[in-house]
């Protein structure tokens, strides 16, 4: 990868608190980068800030035995602490013009884009690593979210030159049409870390972004 880019596909996992709670955190994360995930979002919202900088501690050391970038949702302060690859912002969150000062070119930024293909222009103008859409299914994570269409992956992979993450209730069943719509990046929460079966999931998911010889 070059500075401040991301694998251009594969699977993008991204932890959630309810579902790897205790030592899940390390077993079930273990498991993705044994199944071979290509990038890991860091997502806490209701952790104090002790147990977060502990968790992205043990996930930065686990991440660099598999060679696999680590992302910090949501918190500049927190992926400078530990050493991470860079951030994923929302649209509420800091500023990813700021960001990119504070962390760096060789930072990876990504910036939520919800379906927006405006927000999502102005992102690769302002220096994003890629952009992320959705939701696209119902999502147990994000349940009140808008849905996106996949008309909005058309578009953007007509107009822009980053990458392109989908994110929202996929799983092996749903995410080609993902794939054929446009999207290089598949970002799964429930689907992998919900279940003990993770290294498996991972790679049924990875199957998705095998060309067919068929």
């Amino acid at each position: 990868m070059t500075a401040g880019s991301v694998c251009k596909r594969g699977v993008y996992a991204i932890t959630d608190e309810t579902q790897l709670p205790g030592s899940l955190l390390e077993e079930r994360v273990t498991e993705a980068l044994i199944g071979g995930i290509s990038l890991l979002q860091y997502r806490n919202k209701k952790g104090n800030s002790a147990q977060r900088l502990l968790e992205c501690q043990l996930l930065k050391s686990l991440c660099n035995q598999y060679d696999t970038p680590l992302l910090i949702n949501d918190d500049v302060d927190l992926c400078i602490a530990v050493g991470a690859d860079g951030v994923h912002l929302g649209q509420s969150d800091s500023g990813l013009e700021k960001a990119r000062l504070r962390l760096g070119d060789k930072a990876i930024i990504g910036i939520t884009c919800h379906s927006d293909l405006v927000l999502a222009q102005k992102a690769e103008k302002q220096g994003a690593s890629y952009v992320a859409f959705g939701r696209f299914y119902p999502s147990s994570t994000k349940p009140l979210a808008a849905p996106a269409s996949l008309e909005i992956l058309h578009r953007a992979r007509q107009t822009l030159a980053l990458p392109i993450v989908a994110i929202g209730g996929i799983n092996a069943e749903n995410g080609a049409a993902l794939l054929d719509a446009g999207a290089d990046l598949l970002a799964v929460i429930h689907y992998l870390f919900a279940f003990p079966d993770v290294a498996v999931r991972i790679r049924q998911l990875n199957t998705l972004f095998v060309p067919s010889t068929t």
